[in-house]
């Protein structure tokens, strides 16, 4: 190989390792461009995506929460009759308080609900746990006072959506509890709940229908502890095991411990502790030993003012009271509106009442309409007491109205509702608890819904009452839930008050309840029976009957104080 052939192949040879190292920069000097291109590209993209990601993400959030919500309004109704289990009401305010502190399925921080949505959170689980228990409203309205169907309904959903407002006003208040406190802020919770269920019994004249306290009322042991602290006490009991439920379910280690181990010994001390209480049975052997009858005449609600059907009425009742002395009653009490008359605007038929009274030689209390002539004359649900003798002995004036039953809440917003409004004859509503005396004794009765209110009948105890006694029409209500919501709440004035409670209604539930809530005597709705039991007069004092509503006002002052001091952190 020649010396010019050897340089000819080394200057082709450093020329192309030339040309290769230029295509070689160009090409990384291509991709650096490329790739401050996509590194360009890349955040809007990636923050495209995550502000995406981000509201799905919340939307998911926003509907698993009110999913929650939804789920304990419905655990919330069935935690009472007809159709539920008390075991419900342990548990049922959980979802709702899991979703109160912010969580949603993610691990990480909980900062409560905005106040708003927890507001929201809180009527979604009012309105539907109203909507299960006081469905039977719209029925009542739709049947027997001519509003169509649809407004009935809409009639029903408004005052759920009313009576869900203080659940939501608890929620309210919880949520601002956890958002200051923490998830530890959901052990406050009973407080504003047992404050916002007192206001509900008070608040435009109450309706203090199925407290959550009524739920255990079947659970003798439990429900004891209305003797102390009244039915607004056991309601603070379950709503405060909930809470430790949904604390433990949201921490761990001892937190979770703590709480669960917390709630077991105050359920277990207050069951054990109401176990005792019922065994000893003590004051069912007190007090002096009274037979009474109960006459459940199962008059149609649509016959009882047909004019046709008055005799048949009235006789039916009287023989009852026949066959209830035969048995050797010593009380008789027929029902709300026995009577197909106004006792004291029909003479011949108080004449024949006042017969039958010195006939059979014992008191007969019943339910009649009462008229107060004057300038403006007034109309009111009564309940008289006949003497052995037939002398009036005592009337009582119904203070607690029915609303949309005895008088129209708001007459002149309501105009959907008209026909209702147009034939309901308004009640005048009665002034003060009046004594019924029996011999030496005295007696109390509270009309229809009047004995769902813990306070009227504290105070028929506080002024020497011996007996419970309560006379309704449940008719209306048919076979919804209504009737067997109505006698549980009744039965709890029985434990509250430690007295005997003796039931008279129209189409049932009839019964006799004892003072520690066992069910003595109880009949089927729409069956006609005659009843008798022995109860006592009894004259000795639960705590509750002494102190009254001190839980309430407790709930009211921490709820207050809670708020301030965790404020001021």
């Amino acid at each position: 190989m020649t010396a010019g052939w050897r340089r000819a192949l080394l200057v082709r040879r450093v020329t192309a390792s030339r040309q290769l190292s230029v295509v070689s920069s160009t090409q990384t000097s291509a991709g650096s461009g490329c790739g401050r291109e996509r590194q360009g590209w890349k955040p809007a993209a990636a923050s495209e995506a995550t502000a995406g990601l981000a509201y799905n993400e919340e939307r998911l959030a926003f509907s698993f929460s009110f999913l929650f919500a939804a789920l304990s309004g419905v655990l919330l109704a069935l935690s009472f009759p007809r159709y539920g289990h008390p075991a419900f009401a342990w548990i049922a305010l959980v979802p709702l308080l899991v979703v109160l502190s912010g969580w949603s399925g993610r691990t990480g921080a909980r900062p409560g609900q905005p106040p708003r949505r927890a507001f929201l959170l809180g009527l979604t689980t009012g309105t539907l746990s109203f909507i299960g228990t006081i469905y039977w409203t719209s029925t009542v309205v739709r049947q027997f006072g001519g509003v169509p169907l649809p407004l009935s309904v809409l009639a029903m959903l408004l005052l759920a959506l009313y009576l869900g407002l203080f659940p939501a006003v608890a929620a309210l208040i919880t949520a601002r509890f956890v958002a200051r406190g923490g998830p530890a802020g959901l052990l406050l919770f009973a407080a504003p709940w047992v404050a916002t269920e007192f206001f509900r019994g008070y608040l435009f004249g109450g309706f203090p229908w199925v407290p959550l306290g009524n739920s255990q009322v079947t659970v003798l042991p439990i429900a004891q502890l209305a003797s102390a602290l009244g039915v607004y006490g056991v309601s603070a009991l379950v709503a405060f095991v909930n809470a430790s439920i949904a604390y433990a379910l949201l921490t761990s280690g001892s937190g979770r411990v703590k709480a669960l181990v917390t709630a077991v010994v105050v359920v277990f001390g207050t069951g054990a502790w109401g176990a005792w209480r019922i065994a000893d049975g003590a004051i069912t052997r007190q007090g002096t030993p009274l037979r009474v009858g109960l006459v459940q005449g199962n008059i149609a609600q649509e016959d009882k003012w047909d004019p046709s059907q008055a005799r048949r009425i009235f006789t039916t009742h009287i023989a009852m009271t026949r066959e209830a002395v035969a048995k050797g009653a010593e009380y008789v009490i027929w029902p709300e509106s026995s009577t197909p008359f106004m006792f004291e605007e029909d003479s011949g038929g108080a004449a024949a009442l006042r017969s039958l009274a010195r006939e059979v030689g014992v008191p007969i209390q019943f339910g009649s309409d009462q008229v107060e002539r004057g300038s403006s004359p007034r109309l009111y649900n009564a309940a008289f007491l006949l003497r052995p003798d037939g002398e009036i002995a005592a009337v009582y004036r119904k203070i607690h109205l029915v609303p949309f039953g005895e008088y129209i809440p708001f007459r002149s917003w309501l105009f959907f509702v008209s026909p209702l409004v147009e034939s309901l004859a308004e009640f005048a509503p009665g002034g003060s608890i009046v004594m019924l005396p029996l011999r030496d004794h005295l007696t109390s009765t509270a009309i229809c819904y009047e004995v769902v209110y813990p306070s009227l009948i504290r105070e028929a105890v506080e002024a020497g009452s011996e007996l419970l006694t309560t006379i309704t029409n449940d008719g209306w209500y048919g076979h919804s839930s209504a009737p067997y919501q109505h006698f549980a709440m009744a039965s709890m004035r029985a434990i509250e008050q430690g007295r005997y409670l003796a039931r008279a209604a129209n189409t049932g539930i009839s019964g006799i309840v004892d003072p520690y809530g066992r069910v003595v005597a109880q009949s089927a709705i729409f069956e006609q029976i005659t009843l008798v039991e022995e109860v006592r007069l009894l004259t000795g004092r639960t705590v509750y009957s002494v102190i009254g509503d001190v839980v309430a006002y407790v709930a009211l002052a921490l709820t207050a104080s809670a708020l301030i001091t965790l404020k001021r952190r």
